[in-house]
């Protein structure tokens, strides 16, 4: 860190406290030549990948698009604005922790279609209509058994897991 007065490089930290609720850190600075003392704050930079589209053209991600999209499936579904904000959330964080510039946005959809199958499975089957462009009734019908298949595959996953309980119960 450059000290502001005598542009001199060396200059140690005197004390470093959390600032910001949390999410940043005040330090208190001295130059070690002209002994001035100042402040610094340090945070973390989490920059969102930029979107390779189908196209091969590059975008910022936008959580405005995100969010909108996903609202417009939603709409006039029993899904709470809370549960919305939560999955959106965690498709940020999975974003932002995959460590990538650049993601192509045919994986932001599958993730999204991912979420709104575990919110709602009619708003996840709108969302699907759309991203995957169905041109016919029989494209809904095969995504339908699909998610079927899916949903009764994870439910024999949770019901097979009670079984062991309940042997070891039995005498």
């Amino acid at each position: 860190m450059h000290c502001p007065f005598c542009s001199n490089e060396e200059t140690k930290v005197i004390d470093s406290r959390l600032a910001g609720e949390g999410r940043q850190i005040r330090r208190r600075r001295q130059c070690l030549d002209c002994n001035e003392r100042f402040t610094t704050f340090e945070s973390a930079e989490l920059v969102m990948p930029r979107l390779i589209k189908s196209d091969n053209s590059r975008q910022p991600f936008d959580e405005s698009k995100l969010r909108n999209s996903m609202i417009r499936a939603l709409e006039k579904r029993p899904v709470s604005a809370d549960d919305l904000e939560q999955a959106i959330g965690r498709l940020i964080h999975k974003l932002r922790t995959m460590g990538e510039r650049e993601v192509p946005s045919r994986l932001i959809g599958e993730m999204v279609m991912e979420e709104l199958r575990e919110l709602d499975e009619v708003a996840y089957v709108r969302f699907a209509s759309v991203y995957r462009s169905f041109q016919d009734v029989t494209e809904f019908q095969d995504e339908i058994k699909r998610l079927q298949e899916i949903s009764n595959a994870s439910a024999a996953r949770e019901q097979m897991s009670l079984l062991p309980e309940l042997l070891g119960t039995k005498k």
